[in-house]
């Protein structure tokens, strides 16, 4: 019953938001990470790739957690947007575009642009339903051959621009997402809001970046 009265109070509702949220942006920095692999050749991301899924049902408790969690914020997310709409005057909304941000107009849109492209990156490469003849290589071990997969697939312009143009939206998601979250817990004021706003850009920065690094390194054939 408590997890319901928090649920039904507008600043519990942000809480789930901003703790779903960090969750995720932690998963991001970890997923990243992993990534870098990539860079060290085909049998250091082959190596990774096969020792994840030796874990098995481990795997698949961490998917379903995740897929927990993107469920409550995008459902959070929509149900806090509609309710702001429903509770601001129209006067209010006009009077205060000035001294918002892009990527807080935007929140609602880089988010389901962010649906949009975990639903086609599961598809791709957890899946493998996209592009099969990248998709089912096997190494010289028999391994999945996921650095031929990712490799070949981003020498493709349109396929990295698509990968390349989602970081996008989730630099204008994490930049504003991380300056809500802040705002959430009371960490901000006069003073720590700036820096706060800066931290928030740099660490969307970079993991956007790091990222969209991956499909500019393949398309560049390094």
């Amino acid at each position: 019953m408590r997890l319901v009265n928090v649920i039904k109070n507008p600043v519990g509702r942000k809480l789930f938001m901003a703790l779903t949220g960090l969750a995720m942006a932690a998963f991001l920095v970890v997923h990243l990470l992993g990534n870098t692999t990539l860079f060290a050749g085909s049998d250091a991301l082959n190596t990774y790739a096969a020792t994840l899924h030796r874990l098995g049902p481990l795997v698949w408790v961490a998917r379903l957690g995740l897929a927990v969690l993107l469920a409550a914020h995008v459902g959070f997310g929509i149900w806090l947007t509609l309710e702001n709409r429903r509770a601001r005057p129209e006067k209010y909304a006009v009077r205060n575009r000035r001294a918002a941000t892009f990527a807080s107009q935007t929140m609602i849109w880089s988010g389901l642009a962010l649906l949009a492209f975990i639903v086609l990156h599961l598809a791709h490469f957890t899946l493998r339903l996209l592009w099969p003849e990248a998709s089912h290589a096997l190494d010289g071990a028999g391994r999945p051959d996921v650095f031929l997969m990712v490799t070949e697939n981003f020498r493709h312009p349109l396929r990295a621009l698509v990968y390349i143009g989602a970081m996008a939206a989730l630099f204008c998601h994490l930049a504003h997402g991380l300056q809500s979250l802040c705002q959430t817990f009371g960490l901000n004021n006069d003073h720590t809001l700036p820096v706060i706003a800066r931290l928030g850009l740099f660490a969307a920065l970079a993991l956007a970046a790091g990222f969209a690094f991956i499909p500019l390194w393949a398309l560049g054939g390094f």
